[in-house]
C-alpha cells in the first residue's frame, strides 16, 4: 500500500498586534485514510471538522475529498495572516504623515511587521510546492474531478504568496519614507537654527562695535544708542523676513 507524507506549515493572527504565531501538522495520506500529527494546539480541527461537513457531497472522493478540507482550512489560515497584516500595514501608514509625527513607534512596529511578514513567507512559500506535488498525476492521491478543486486551492496559494512579497515590499517603502520624513524635518531645523545664527550674530556685532574704548559716531551721545538700537531692529527684521520668504 503506497503511502504519502506531507508537512504543512500553517500561521494564524496572534493577540498582540504585528505578531504571527505559526505551528506545524505532519499528515500521512494513503489511499483509504488520512492521519494528522500535531506538533501543538495551534491547529483548529474543529474548523477542519466543520469545513468537512459543509461539503457532504463531495465526500464519495474519498481520501482526496478529505485532504482538500485540510488544505483548504490551512490555506485560509494563511489568508487571514496576510489580511491581517495587510490592515495593520494601512493603520500604519496613516500614523506615517500624523500632523504629530508617530516619532519611535512608527519605527517599531515597521520592524515587528517585517519580522512577521519573513515569518509568513516561510510558510506561504513550502504550500506552494507542497500542493502542487500533491496535485501530480503518477502518485494517484485525486480522482478527475477533485483535481479544479485543488487547483482553486493552489490559485489561493499564489495569490497568498503574491500578497505576502508585495506587503514586504510595502513595509520597506515605508521604512524608506520614514527615513526621508526625518531628514526633511532635520533639515528644516537647521535652516531654522541656521537663520536664527544669523540674526543673532547682527546685534552682537553691533554691540560689540559700540563697546570699544575709542569713539565713534554718536559716542556718549543719546542718539548714538538710539542708532544703535534702531540698526539691530533694522537689520534683524530684514534677516528674518528673508529667512521666512
Amino acid at each position: 500500500m503506497s503511502r504519502t507524507e506531507t508537512v504543512l506549515p500553517s500561521c494564524r493572527p496572534a493577540p498582540r498586534a504585528a505578531e504571527l504565531v505559526s505551528s506545524e501538522l505532519a499528515a500521512f495520506i494513503t489511499p483509504r485514510a488520512l492521519i494528522t500529527v500535531r506538533k501543538d494546539g495551534g491547529f483548529d480541527v474543529n474548523g477542519l471538522v466543520e469545513r468537512w461537513d459543509d461539503s457532504p457531497d463531495l465526500a464519495v472522493h474519498g481520501v482526496g475529498y478529505l485532504l482538500h478540507g485540510l488544505l483548504d482550512v490551512v490555506v485560509d489560515g494563511q489568508f487571514a495572516a496576510v489580511r491581517s497584516l495587510d490592515d495593520q500595514i494601512e493603520q500604519l501608514q496613516e500614523q506615517l504623515f500624523a500632523e504629530n509625527g508617530a516619532g519611535i513607534e512608527v519605527q517599531r512596529r515597521s520592524f515587528q511587521l517585517r519580522k512577521s511578514l519573513v515569518l509568513l513567507r516561510r510558510v506561504v512559500l513550502p504550500m506552494r510546492e507542497v500542493v502542487n506535488t500533491l496535485m501530480r498525476r503518477d502518485i494517484h492521491l485525486i480522482d478527475e474531478e477533485m483535481t479544479h478543486y485543488f487547483q482553486d486551492v493552489y490559485d489561493h496559494v499564489l495569490r497568498a504568496t503574491e500578497w505576502t512579497e508585495g506587503l514586504r515590499d510595502l513595509v520597506t517603502t515605508i521604512l524608506e519614507t520614514r527615513l526621508t520624513i526625518q531628514g526633511n524635518r532635520l533639515n528644516e531645523i537647521m535652516k531654522k537654527l541656521t537663520g536664527w545664527a544669523a540674526i543673532i550674530a547682527i546685534p552682537t556685532a553691533i554691540t560689540g562695535f559700540y563697546g570699544q574704548n575709542i569713539p565713534y559716531p554718536g559716542f556718549g551721545q543719546t542718539w548714538g544708542v538710539v542708532a544703535s538700537v534702531v540698526l539691530i531692529a533694522a537689520i534683524g527684521g530684514g534677516l528674518y523676513a528673508m529667512f521666512r520668504r
